[in-house]
């Protein structure tokens, strides 16, 4: 099977390596991988900051380098989440609206194809501790994702999973959120990393690298011991 991935702009900036442990990973599992150099970003930061006429701009972008019928797979539910919505307030009746429900029909987070469409929970990953998954706003309230990325974690050799309490609420990134509200997004990732505390846990593993980042940020200034880790490192940890 060949299928194309987006890597979002922020994991090609910062995360480059997580982009190579999917790949990694789609590859053993017999996925020969298509990367389209000419990709930047899907629209989302620009939507989220009320500049529709760049998201758009963006989003036409994002549509033409994936005209063909192809899986798309993501290392990112709320890049999937915000093209499977938003475009449809983008691009519906538009010269792109048949191109852009195709991708939507298409297009895949990274564990939700691993899981149903490949049909695979045990990647062969080995990774020693104790960890929570952290269930983000948008992988969970705008995705639906719940079960699929634990399915994975479960079968990680060495890997204890444990939920944390008040899991699903936010961490406070919320993109531009934390910007504009620093002390309200700052009092949220602090009561999140205590929540992982209190289960005593060894790693904060996501979907979403921003969500990750700024609860690093957190507890590299607040001195916390935990590590946080985007699900695909945790997959291909041990053995590729």
């Amino acid at each position: 099977m060949i299928v194309d991935i987006f890597i979002p702009c922020y994991i090609d900036q910062f995360f480059p390596e997580t982009a190579w442990n999917m790949v990694k990973v789609l590859e053993s599992l017999n996925c020969a991988v298509n990367y389209n150099p000419e990709q930047t970003c899907c629209g989302h930061p620009a939507f989220n900051n009320g500049n529709w006429d760049d998201c758009k701009e963006i989003g036409e972008k994002f549509i033409k380098e994936f005209l063909n019928d192809r899986y798309i797979v993501v290392p990112s539910a709320s890049c999937v989440s915000f093209i499977k919505k938003q475009y449809g307030e983008l691009f519906h009746n538009s010269a792109l609206h048949n191109e852009y429900k195709q991708i939507q029909k298409n297009i895949y987070e990274f564990t939700d194809f691993v899981v149903n469409v490949l049909k695979i929970t045990n990647i062969g990953a080995q990774l020693d501790g104790r960890a929570v998954f952290m269930d983000t706003c948008v992988s969970l309230g705008g995705y639906g994702l719940r079960q699929e990325p634990r399915t994975l974690l479960e079968k990680v050799k060495g890997l204890e999973l444990v939920e944390m309490s008040c899991g699903d609420t936010c961490c406070g990134f919320g993109g531009f959120f934390s910007v504009k509200y620093e002390a309200i997004s700052t009092a949220m990732a602090e009561q999140k990393v205590q929540h992982a505390l209190d289960a005593n846990v060894e790693y904060i593993v996501a979907t979403d690298t921003p969500c990750l980042m700024h609860l690093d940020g957190y507890m590299k200034a607040a001195g916390k011991p935990m590590k946080v880790m985007h699900i695909a490192d945790v997959l291909a940890s041990g053995w590729l």
